[in-house]
């Protein structure tokens, strides 16, 4: 299929109501039926350069980040499509109670706007969950609330601080990366 042909209707329907229970089954943390969206489970989180790829990854995703904010939800802005994607504009929202990867909680909430591109394979196949978001727009949510003259609150922005470093520091997953030599493509004129 090329770029520039849309599928039918029909399609770009089907597309949209799988993407929209798969949203509604990650509220609820039905993790079976979110799984049962994909064929071959597979989330990349650009910011943080880190790719989830199959079952038990994708599991172990859910229950860290769902460990760190219990109460995650969202509010949808916008579902657009393309020829071979559904994109989807949301506020994903959530209150710090538990570790996020290394930065411990803060007990602080967030609203933060993302994009999550749902891609689809020539065989209408959900073949991956592409979300871009700022994290620092995160972070400074989580430990905005903290009261650095209070000794237990500078503590806990210290430590979010030192976490934060130690995710910066790790190595992008090299699928998010152009393979080793090869030039940035050239801008269209």
């Amino acid at each position: 299929m090329s770029v520039f042909t849309f599928p039918p209707e029909d399609v770009l329907r089907a597309r949209e109501k799988l993407v929209l229970d798969h949203f509604r089954d990650e509220v609820r943390q039905d993790w079976d039926d979110v799984l049962s969206t994909f064929p071959h489970p597979h989330y990349e989180l650009v910011p943080s350069m880190t790719v989830h790829d199959g079952d038990e990854a994708v599991r172990r995703y859910y229950h860290d980040t769902r460990v760190a904010f219990p109460d995650q939800n969202h509010e949808i802005i916008a579902i657009r499509h393309s020829a071979d994607a559904v994109i989807v504009e949301f506020w994903l929202i959530g209150t710090h109670l538990g570790p996020l990867g290394a930065i411990p909680p803060t007990g602080g909430r967030h609203r933060t706007r993302m994009t999550a591109y749902f891609l689809f394979d020539e065989h209408e196949n959900l073949v991956a969950e592409r979300v871009y978001f700022d994290q620092l727009t995160i972070f400074k949510q989580l430990v905005g609330g903290l009261d650095r003259r209070r000794p237990r609150d500078l503590l806990k922005l210290v430590r979010a601080v030192l976490g934060l470093l130690r995710t910066a520091g790790r190595e992008p997953d090299p699928r998010l990366q152009p393979p080793p030599g090869e030039p940035l493509a050239e801008r269209p004129r």
